[in-house]
């Protein structure tokens, strides 16, 4: 059998999901990078508490969906796996680019970065590859990439908050996990840290987000 595995480059669409509208009222423009498992119309609901004459939420899709089990009725999507992740990021990289080049954001705004679960690794490798700079670096229930080291930040303001927010009873961070991750956040980020625990298992954490502003 003579197997090969070829590449080729082509055109794609994806979507992306918006809430509310931006105007010259708007002080904070959220990017916000979803869970496995979410599509990006239902993970704003989660922001759905926040000023909607003060905040606009911009919410990438991850392309790659696949029918939810075990029932297989509802459709999740998850953004990257371990099969051909650095062209695969590189993708998801230009799509962002594209994404942000559509809503033209004013640079008078504060800019909030937020990565959910899986959300937080492509949220993290957007910020580094690109050199965005932002008010807020929100890393919700998430692990940070192990390639990122604290001179990829360097870049960020000092006045950068940077945000780590986990469940204390997460069924996919143990303590021995909860552990690597406050101690990797905190030589990356340095002073700009704050540790956010909440009583909660794997979970988006509403009230917590609806207090970063």
């Amino acid at each position: 059998m003579n197997l090969t595995e070829k590449e080729i480059s082509y055109t794609t669409t994806n979507s992306y999901a918006t809430l509310n509208t931006l105007t010259a009222s708007t002080k904070n423009v959220w990017f916000v990078c979803h869970g496995m498992g979410f599509l990006s119309r239902y993970f704003l609901r989660y922001f759905q508490a926040l000023s909607a004459e003060e905040n606009y939420i911009i919410a990438p899709q991850a392309q790659s969906k696949y029918y939810i089990p075990p029932k297989f009725k509802h459709v999740g999507s998850s953004w990257l796996t371990k099969e051909n992740t650095v062209k695969e990021t590189e993708n998801i990289m230009r799509y962002f680019d594209s994404v942000l080049e559509a809503e033209a954001i004013p640079e008078d705004v504060n800019l909030i970065v937020l990565g959910y679960s899986q959300g937080v690794s492509v949220a993290t490798r957007y910020l580094v590859k690109r050199q965005l700079k932002c008010a807020q670096l929100v890393l919700h229930s998430g692990g940070i990439p192990k390639e990122l080291t604290e001179n990829d930040f360097d870049y960020l303001s000092e006045t950068t908050k940077v945000s780590l927010i986990y469940g204390d009873s997460d069924e996919y961070l143990n303590d021995e996990r909860m552990n690597y991750e406050e101690k990797r956040a905190q030589e990356l980020f340095g002073k700009r840290l704050q540790l956010v625990p909440f009583q909660g298992k794997h979970e988006v954490n509403v009230e917590i987000i609806n207090s970063l502003v």
